[in-house]
């Protein structure tokens, strides 16, 4: 405004077309570089992406193809001193031969043997805990437990039978009976003087008890404990007269001359101890077999399993082994590995329903 208060015109200066230009463009120019930038940050990503993810496989790989590189853990679901204690021992032995690293065993009895067992589906699918499994964890306990704690078929991969095996009738050296036939008589002449003992409740050896007792028309009292080991001192001292067992633990004992070996559980007379009868030649249509193997917790890598199942292949074909299996332990060898298990399981279910059914026991 001047003095006169006449507004005075204000003068623009006027941009020639390259100057407009020039200032458009150089707008764009700093939207374009903020846009340059982020695009160069996403394509660095990517670029370390794509350069990571080939290592990323390989570092699996590497953590399982390096397994095992430190300690497995083994559970063994039944206490120490039985032939399930044996037969874990004997192959974790084996199986840390194998790779140099240490297998070591875990007793977690109990229950059943549903206590190792849980834990041994609930552990982490990593390779560093293994179990053994058996006729007890997937033939017996679904046919005697309506609650299970587990599922046989969903929660364990069974790796490899390693073991066949029939119960041996022990029976102590004060009990007057040498045979079959003889404690069958003295069984009868005093119903439910004398008693039987097991590793507990639905065994294989509980199991195996009372289908002779059915089978042949005894009272027998059963006597449970937490574990076959703990019995053989009581079975000695004549606390209880007689036990079902595992061959790779009774044998021992009769060997020994501790106990009385009257009669094996299988159709058959056992390799390992021919001399002693079969039940069945006394009591027609007896037979009580049993069967060891390792499990894996579910969702344990494919790599992992291949490496343990040849192994455990490797291990089974050994002269050491087999030795121990066939001329001490009266075991037999079952084929390996994974195949066919399925088949198995179904068949030896059929084999044990009579037994199960003949008991009449249910355990919860």
């Amino acid at each position: 405004m001047t003095g006169s208060g006449r507004y005075r015109p204000v003068r623009f200066a006027a941009l020639s077309s390259g100057q407009i230009t020039q200032g458009r463009y150089a707008r764009v120019s700093e939207k374009q570089k903020i846009e340059n930038r982020g695009n160069a940050m996403k394509r660095r990503s990517l670029l370390v992406a794509a350069l990571a993810a080939p290592s990323i496989v390989p570092a699996v790989a590497l953590g399982q193809g390096s397994w095992p590189n430190k300690t497995v853990k083994f559970i063994c679901p039944f206490a120490p001193g039985g032939g399930t204690d044996t037969v874990s021992r004997l192959m974790c032995d084996a199986l840390s031969k194998t790779f140099g690293q240490t297998f070591v065993v875990d007793n977690k009895g109990g229950a059943g043997g549903n206590i190792g067992t849980v834990e041994l589906a609930r552990a982490a699918p990593d390779g560093y805990t293994l179990g053994l499994i058996s006729v007890a964890s997937h033939t017996l306990n679904p046919m005697l437990y309506s609650r299970l704690p587990y599922n046989p078929d969903k929660d364990i991969v069974a790796v490899s039978r390693v073991a066949i095996l029939a119960n041996l009738l022990g029976v102590t050296n004060s009990l007057p009976a040498n045979n079959v036939a003889e404690l069958i008589a003295l069984c009868k002449k005093e119903p439910g003087k004398y008693s039987f003992a097991s590793s507990g409740p639905g065994t294989s050896l509980h199991l195996s008890g009372e289908l002779f007792k059915k089978l042949a028309g005894v009272d027998i009292i059963h006597v449970p404990y937490k574990g076959a080991g703990p019995v053989y001192s009581d079975l000695m001292a004549g606390v209880v007269n007689m036990m079902f067992a595992n061959m790779p633990s009774m044998l021992p004992q009769v060997r020994g001359g501790k106990l009385k070996g009257l009669g094996v559980t299988s159709a058959q007379r056992s390799r390992a101890a021919p001399d002693i009868p079969a039940i069945a030649e006394t009591v027609p249509g007896y037979v009580a077999t049993s069967w060891y193997g390792i499990g894996a917790p579910a969702g344990t890598p494919e790599p992992i399993l291949a490496r343990l199942e040849t192994a455990i292949a490797e291990a089974l074909k050994s002269a050491d082994i087999q030795k121990r299996w066939n001329d001490d332990l009266g075991l037999d060898l079952p084929p390996p590995g994974r195949a066919g298990f399925d088949k198995f399981l179904a068949e030896d279910r059929k084999l044990w329903e009579p037994a199960v059914k003949a008991s009449g026991v249910k355990l919860d």
